[in-house]
């Protein structure tokens, strides 16, 4: 294509987009002043761009609507095209000779005398629309204004307010400017209600359709700020510091004295989480030598980068313990709002040894100003062992490792059953049995020593006890066993019964058959277990009982090499386990109550003297806000008219037990403006029953009795 060609197209483009801007501004304008004789300037402005913003779209779009087949369609139209405008936008190499020849005469022609591309000026319509338009703003602007009137503009000074002809509020603008501690950017709105930061500053600027003589912000709480005139305008100022419902009052009195809520956030004091370690008391390992700590700190605004960790050194036992503190700064890491303080402590540096306790606390601070928050975390405690402690660790863990089997449970015997099932294929029979049996020893073991609760002491004759070398085949089952074994069943209640022997008399006499003394001698423990099992309730003494059942038949599969079928015994045994677990366990004699002694002399005589009456007195109760409880009755009249300003000065005694104060003032408020407003006595009822506070629960009343009821006590009456 030409350069010729091509800037006849570009012209004709241009030519459409200023036909369309011209028919649609005009319309544009028109729009915009009706909006403003509506809704005022602001609404003017919103619509007056929006309608410029669409116009020139609409405009942009037509002349895109100027395209490539637009113009071979209007090089057509003229003869020197010679319907062949289409070869000028064709690629050269797929043109054969004759079409290029055709080409290039109508290439020439066209440069020679390029016909008229541009479209022709609409002229009546451009005149239309722009008499149209000046018609439509005429109407808007200078149509009688009566009580609704319109806005002026803005460089048009406002009349003076009259009665007949109140303020209105024009144009509103409220600027927030949040304290610097809290980062964020100060900010305009149109909209009087906001939230905004505690200590925010408030700048109000309005307009008025009408220039009241006076004009001020009336707080709910009594408070007036007077706003200052400056031309056409009026600008007050004020500083959060509580929620607040405010209405604007001018003089004469405004059009629309709606109230508009203020919701100011309060800065919180940061919140401080200990992440490592993750429990409050942590048993130090014998030999440590560092202690790793970590802290998170948040905060709604952002916590100060540096932390104060303070550290507490106890040292001693008894009244002989000594205190040394000492104070680390740490640096946090990661934004302002969420920070991590973390430090390792040498507890060599510190001082600690066997024994001591190391309290660490970190104290974090926000930006708050003037005056920053502050908050401290959860204290956590190392406690390192002592030497007498290390020796008990070691002790216990040899008498583990030389008697495991008396730390069995019922629930490690079913694992130890469900592993060897799982190697029946894989073990020689010999070997699968003596493993059975093993268990089953064990299943044994553990009968016996839940047995001793009921006073089964031991089964058969007395054994030799077991060497420490080897595992116990006895069925008395030794007294060295800790309390509880290692899944929270109960064990062998034995301790403190160490100090007596219970074996074999050692003067080297053997035991005569029938001797009680020799008996008590040879078996023990049968004082300990007897009084143990009187403990017992008797519903918990049967389900023991039960669970020693399923034992003893769960060691007679083991003991024949058969753990399939023991397995079903050991759960019913482990699951009677559990029941005697969370069942009571002491049983207490019921004892009646000390009644006076009846005096036989009087009985069956209908004698009644100096029997008190048995009715309840009934009283009623005090409400603990009679004060707004009066006005809540009087409410349920529509008709009534209760007493605002008591609620009022009872609202602001009790705003800060309330939680939403502001909802109250705005329903007693919206009453005070439209006494006679039926919905507006329904919604300060509601908001007084929230407020309200619940009377203590009391005695309940005595439920009436039914008609035989009433006859029994008509009969009781009526005896003589």
């Amino acid at each position: 294509m030409s350069p010729t060609l091509q800037r006849g197209w570009q012209r004709a483009r241009r030519r459409q987009w200023w036909i369309t801007t011209a028919l649609a501004v005009p319309l544009a304008f028109a729009l915009s002043a009706v909006a403003w004789r509506i809704a005022g300037f602001n609404a003017f402005t919103v619509v007056l761009l929006m309608a410029l913003l669409i116009s020139v779209g609409l405009a942009t779009w037509r002349a895109r609507r100027l395209d490539r087949q637009w113009l071979i369609r209007r090089l057509d139209e003229h003869p020197v095209a010679q319907d062949s405008a289409d070869l000028l936008f064709a690629a050269p190499q797929a043109l054969n000779p004759l079409q290029q020849r055709q080409r290039a005469h109508v290439d020439a022609a066209l440069q020679s005398r390029l016909p008229e591309l541009r479209p022709h000026w609409p002229g009546r319509w451009v005149l239309a629309s722009a008499l149209m338009s000046v018609v439509v703003m005429a109407l808007a602007f200078g149509w009688p204004r009566g009580q609704n009137a319109a806005p002026l503009f803005p460089g048009i000074a406002a009349p003076p307010a009259t009665p007949a002809q109140p303020p209105q509020l024009r144009s509103t603008r409220l600027e927030i400017t949040a304290p610097a501690y809290t980062g964020q950017a100060a900010r305009v709105q149109n909209a009087l209600d906001g939230k905004v930061a505690q200590d925010s500053r408030l700048r109000w600027s309005l307009r008025f359709t009408a220039q009241p003589q006076t004009a001020a912000l009336q707080f709910h709480d009594g408070q007036r700020i007077a706003l200052q005139r400056d031309g056409d305008q009026w600008s007050a100022q004020w500083t959060a510091t509580r929620p607040a419902l405010y209405r604007v009052v001018t003089e004469p009195t405004l059009r629309d004295t709606r109230l508009y809520r203020l919701d100011v956030v309060p800065d919180r004091p940061p919140v401080v989480r200990v992440i490592a370690p993750d429990r409050s008391l942590v048993l130090g390992a014998p030999g440590q030598r560092q202690w790793p700590l970590q802290f998170e700190a948040t905060d709604d605004y952002g916590v100060v980068a540096t932390a104060q960790l303070k550290v507490t050194l106890a040292q001693g036992s008894g009244e002989n313990i000594t205190f040394r503190e000492q104070t680390f700064s740490l640096a946090g890491t990661g934004p302002a709002t969420q920070r991590r303080f973390a430090r390792t402590l040498d507890l060599a540096a510190l001082g600690a040894t066997e024994g001591n306790d190391v309290i660490a606390q970190l104290t974090v601070r926000d930006t708050h100003t003037p005056t920053a928050q502050s908050a401290q975390s959860s204290s956590v405690i190392l406690r390192l062992p002592s030497a007498a402690e290390i020796q008990g660790t070691d002790m216990e863990g040899m008498v583990k490792k030389t008697l495991p089997a008396y730390f069995r449970s019922q629930r490690q015997i079913i694992i130890d059953a469900e592993a060897l099932i799982k190697l029946r294929g894989k073990l020689p029979a010999e070997e699968f049995v003596k493993r059975a049996d093993a268990i089953g020893v064990d299943q044994r073991i553990l009968r016996l020593r839940y047995g001793q609760f009921l006073g089964e002491e031991s089964e058969g004759g007395a054994k030799p006890p077991p060497t420490s070398d080897t595992l116990p085949t006895s069925d008395v089952p030794a007294s060295t066993h800790d309390d509880h074994d290692h899944d929270g069943e109960p064990a062998q209640a034995q301790a403190g019964h160490d100090d007596h022997d219970h074996g074999a008399p050692t003067d080297g006499t053997a035991a005569v058959f029938g001797s009680a003394t020799d008996v008590l001698s040879e078996y023990g423990h049968t004082h300990d277990h007897a009084e143990a099992a009187t403990l017992l309730d008797p519903k918990t003494r049967a389900t023991l009982k039960a669970a020693l059942d399923q034992m003893w038949s769960s060691e007679g599969e083991l003991r024949q090499g058969q753990p399939e079928r023991a397995l079903p015994y050991a759960y019913k045994a482990l699951g009677f386990i559990k029941e005697v677990q969370q069942a009571e366990r002491i049983y207490l004699a019921r004892v009646g109550p000390e009644l006076p002694p009846i005096d036989e002399s009087r009985r069956m005589t209908g004698d009644r003297a100096e029997l008190a009456s048995r009715t309840l007195p009934l009283r009623a109760l005090d409400a603990p806000d009679q004060a707004i409880v009066e006005v809540w009755q009087q409410l349920a009249d529509p008709a009534s008219a209760p007493d605002l300003d008591a609620l009022t000065q009872w609202l602001r005694r009790n705003e800060a037990r309330l939680p939403d104060p502001l909802s109250l003032a705005a329903a007693i408020e919206e009453l005070r403006i439209a006494p006679d407003c039926t919905d507006c006595h329904q919604a300060l009822r509601a908001q007084l029953w929230r407020a309200l506070l619940r009377p203590l629960p009391q005695v309940p009343r005595r439920i009436a009795p039914d008609a035989m009821g009433q006859r029994y006590l008509d009969a009781l009456e009526a005896t003589p």
